[in-house]
């Protein structure tokens, strides 16, 4: 099967996220089960000198108020069609938001375009190569479905794969016609979310499968705690919904092997992480201590749960614990951790910031990482954690509810235990699970038998590519709809 993925971002290109991983890595594992693979992404600054050296597949003399061009070319082992259109992609900032951090108000248009161009490749090939499989990853890839639909003639199906569902892509129905989206569509069923248009359900309303990225946050989905607004949506297409936990490319994240540590490690080495340590302390500026290191490399948002760790800090402290955290997000959040750091000189230390080298030694020289969020799709931060020794501590939620078994005495007793659980998701259970291992810490040949079980703990993409590759053999093209005039 030929599998085109649309998406916004791919590791190691352009990140802002997870997502970005995922796309990174997905397709060499689909590789492995004989699919052929092409990932599509907007040429933003970041890839316009890969873009240089490709070759064209595909034009577009305007779209969405300019011209386009389709580039293929390859670069670390993916296939890549790069969307090449200056007036939507070409500007400073991040992919999403402008220098001054606000979305860009034309981020309907920017997106649009992105599915616009899947769908025409899916119906038209590009250079010779035409998908059998499309797959659209969050709300920037939502309408790829419903402009096939509007098509009126059979196409592809189309798997609608859910990140963070906290993201929809909504926009103003008097878009609709510079979207070039066909009004017998803005429909309940179709792509009207509460009289506005929203990318990520028409998606979810319109593709042939649904998948999101953990079981558990698939049955979270269908509630309204979790479910955003679109839980009787997914309620409606269940049989359709699926969870596929995500993995990691083992190979990026290798303590064997990882050229940004200090003193690369296995499972038999495990005393060599502490040069890693050592490195990290003099880094955050912390003292050295027989106490555990906990980190966090985390954007800082209410969602991960790090309002909840601050109330938490004395008594870490006061336990024996230090805590170097990464990450960057609300300004207040930044604010109230560099005033912790000043407040606990020596352990609290704080890098306000995105460093991807430096959150591959963190994992490789802390203790233990802390991952206290409300929810979770699926998360990749307790699986390099795991691939790295580094104990997660987590809330039972998700993805992490998947991935950690918790390390209470029928765990360790079992000697399945990877990481510590805390429920229900706030301050007082997360500070008592922070007891919990330091407490374990305290227990030298414990903590090492926890790191070992983790770094056993198959964290890859195996399993999962095969897992898609069966959703994408059940499938078959859906009926076409005629569009109106």
């Amino acid at each position: 099967m030929n599998t085109l993925f649309v998406a916004s971002e791919c590791a190691p290109f352009v990140k802002t996220g997870g997502l970005a991983d995922v796309i990174g890595a997905v397709p060499k594992a689909l590789a492995s089960e004989g699919l052929g693979v092409k990932v599509m992404l907007p040429a933003y600054p970041a890839l316009q000198d890969l873009a240089a050296g490709g070759s064209s597949v595909a034009r577009f003399a305007d779209l969405f108020g300019g011209p386009a061009e389709l580039i293929e070319t390859s670069a670390e082992g993916l296939t890549l069609l790069l969307l090449v259109a200056p007036h939507l992609y070409d500007r400073e900032g991040s992919i999403y938001l402008t220098p001054a951090g606000a979305d860009w108000p034309d981020n309907d248009l920017r997106f649009a375009a992105l599915s616009y161009v899947g769908a025409q490749i899916a119906l038209e090939g590009a250079a010779g190569w035409r998908p059998d499989i499309i797959h659209a990853h969050d709300w920037q890839a939502g309408l790829l479905p419903a402009y096939l639909q509007q098509s009126g003639t059979t196409a592809p199906p189309v798997v609608m794969t859910i990140h963070n569902i906290a993201f929809q892509g909504i926009f103003d129905a008097s878009r609709l016609h510079a979207l070039r989206l066909d009004p017998a569509l803005f429909t309940q069923d179709g792509i009207e979310y509460f009289g506005k248009i929203s990318f990520l359900k028409a998606g979810l309303a319109l593709a042939q499968a649904i998948t999101t990225v953990s079981p558990s946050y698939a049955a979270e989905l269908l509630t309204p705690e979790f479910g955003m607004g679109l839980q009787g949506l997914l309620q409606a297409r269940r049989a359709h919904l699926s969870g596929i936990l995500n993995g990691i490319d083992t190979d990026v994240w290798n303590p064997e092997t990882d050229p940004d540590l200090i003193a690369p490690y296995s499972a038999r080495s495990l005393k060599k992480k502490a040069h890693n340590k050592a490195e990290i302390e003099a880094r955050f500026g912390l003292t050295p201590s027989d106490g555990p290191l906990f980190c966090v490399v985390s954007r800082l948002t209410a969602q991960k749960g790090l309002d909840m760790l601050l109330d938490c800090l004395p008594d870490l402290v006061a336990q024996g614990g230090r805590l170097a955290l990464l990450g960057t997000g609300d300004k207040a959040l930044e604010s109230a951790y560099i005033a912790a750091s000043n407040h606990h000189s020596g352990a609290v230390g704080v890098i306000i910031g995105y460093d991807e080298p430096l959150s591959h030694l963190m994992q490789g020289g802390c203790d233990a990482i802390l991952i206290p969020s409300r929810f979770e799709p699926c998360g990749l931060t307790q699986l390099y954690a795991l691939r790295y020794g580094t104990i997660p501590v987590v809330a039972r939620t998700g993805g992490l509810a998947d991935t950690i078994i918790d390390a209470n005495a029928a765990g360790l007793a079992a000697d399945c235990a990877t990481g510590f659980q805390f429920a229900p998701i706030n301050a007082t259970m997360l500070g008592q699970a922070i007891t919990r291992a330091i407490e374990t810490y305290q227990q030298p040949r414990v903590w090492a038998g926890l790191q070992r079980r983790a770094m056993r703990h198959p964290v890859g993409w195996a399993h999962s590519a095969q897992a898609y590759r069966a959703v994408y053999a059940g499938l078959s093209p859906p009926q076409p709809v005629q569009s109106t005039p």
